[in-house]
């Protein structure tokens, strides 16, 4: 495993320094070698050695040399581009144009050194990582694929770790000694999420049953609360610390409050809301009678963004804010589709999400009349720091592709009535291309953590 970890990342170094070849520096010294391999010597060499990018094409500054038609001697120097006027022989001529041909690709190809600035690995983790996530300081949490057997059942419980900012981990978490109920149980972790103050973690399971006597599983999604030492919270009455038919959990600012979806409409169509006390007590609905396709808590407060539709589907979905302690809301836009993706930018002022597998819209939620369509294709969404651009791995969860950045255009106001027109961006490859099956970016901006496909090991890169 560490002859691949070792490939990948001089795979990437390799490729850094074929680009940094042809930035400004690197077209430089190819511009000198070229200028050796002809043999200038230094007394006749110009005063003027650019090459000048003017309308008529590529000018060579060079002195003129006066011709042999006009008495000179005969030349014996072959450094045939220190005079401007010569005739420049074949060879020349094509290793002129390979000089040009790097500078246009050296000027085409700047976008990739300051958009990838990404160094080489700062941490490695050689297990099989199921999935993970940045805690607000810069920690990670982690499960790792674990399997038993249990009698004539072969079970799968992860094992959960945080990953210190030093490199140092520690397993809080382990599987085989978690029960639930009587019955053969397994699970897998889907994904992690954070409170605010980084110190609770809400852990969405996919669990499966198993009844012994009809030989069948049944599936279903849980929450399982910790905190981030690996202690189980009881936020239910009884033994069991799981929270069944619950999932997307979204932390309020008190740390002790969450708000969770629960399946209303099967398969998975609409869902309702509910709350849920860490300290104890009875789940209680939120925005009760009401359905809705998904919901995002917005960063740093007690609201979040939700695209509602009502229980028989048979009206247009619509964007809203809703204030989860208040239980009111605002309606933002009404939706010409919705095809998955919600996802809040870091302050809170921009959503992003899929009308179709094609097109995604990027809404100010400012100015809600604002909004751009960028034909990307589907895929999995976050921001960088600075929210002026979104990254995005082109495929849905749980599958692997490349992962692209992309730039943000200006908003432009439309009203209900005018079509937003479908701009299509060029993507910004990161990580030359290489597939990747998870990613996450630390809420500094700092680092970037990829899950690899395969024997999916955790890596985390710098942005430099």
């Amino acid at each position: 495993m560490k002859k691949s970890l070792q490939f990948s990342v001089h795979s990437l170094q390799f490729r850094r320094r074929e680009t940094a070849l042809l930035s400004q520096a690197g077209v430089a010294a190819v511009k000198t070698r070229w200028l050796r391999s002809f043999g200038a010597a230094k007394s006749a060499a110009p005063q003027d050695d650019s090459v000048h990018v003017g309308e008529a094409g590529v000018e060579v500054g060079f002195d003129p040399a006066p011709s042999e038609a006009e008495g000179a001697a005969p030349s014996t120097d072959r450094s045939v581009c220190a005079r401007k006027g010569a005739r420049m022989p074949k060879s020349g001529m094509r290793r002129l144009h390979v000089v040009v041909m790097l500078l246009m690709v050296a000027s085409s190809l700047s976008w990739v050194v300051s958009a990838q600035n990404l160094d080489k690995t700062v941490m490695n983790v050689d297990e099989e990582v199921t999935a993970f996530a940045y805690a607000p300081d810069g920690r990670i949490v982690f499960s790792v694929r674990r399997t038993y057997k249990a009698k004539k059942y072969d079970l799968q419980r992860d094992d959960i770790f945080i990953l210190e900012t030093n490199g140092k981990r520690k397993r809080i978490f382990a599987g085989e000694k978690f029960t639930h109920g009587d019955k053969p149980f397994t699970y897998q972790v889907e994904s992690f999420n954070w409170s605010p103050n980084g110190h609770l973690i809400a852990v969405a399971l996919f669990t499966t049953t198993v009844d012994p006597d009809e030989g069948r599983g049944e599936d279903a999604r849980a929450l399982l609360l910790l905190d981030d030492n690996g202690h189980e919270l009881h936020p239910l009455v009884g033994p069991d610390p799981l929270v069944m038919n619950a999932e997307c959990p979204m932390w309020l600012r008190d740390n002790s409050t969450l708000v969770y979806l629960t399946e209303d409409v099967q398969p998975r169509e609409l869902f309702s809301m509910r709350y849920l006390y860490v300290s104890g007590g009875p789940e209680t609905k939120v925005f009760e009678g009401r359905t809705f396709i998904a919901a995002t808590r917005i960063p740093g407060s007690n609201s979040a963004i939700a695209v509602e539709r009502n229980r028989n589907m048979d009206g247009p979905a619509r964007l809203l804010k809703l204030d989860l302690l208040a239980q009111e809301d605002k309606e933002l836009a009404t939706l010409d589709a919705y095809a998955g993706g919600l996802s809040v930018s870091p302050s809170g002022t921009k959503v992003a999400y899929f009308l179709d597998r094609e097109v995604m819209e990027v809404r100010n939620l400012e100015s809600p009349i604002q909004a751009i369509r960028l034909r990307v294709g589907l895929g999995v969404v976050q921001w960088s720091a600075e929210e002026t651009r979104i990254y995005l791995k082109r495929t849905v969860e749980k599958k692997s592709a490349d992962l692209v950045s992309l730039r943000l255009p200006e908003f432009i106001a439309y009203q209900r009535t005018q079509t937003i027109p479908v701009q299509e961006p060029t993507p910004e490859v990161l990580l030359h291309g290489l597939a990747i099956r998870e990613y996450g970016l630390s809420l500094d901006g700092r680092y970037l953590a990829v899950v690899l496909p395969g024997k999916r090991n955790l890596q985390v890169f710098g942005f430099n």
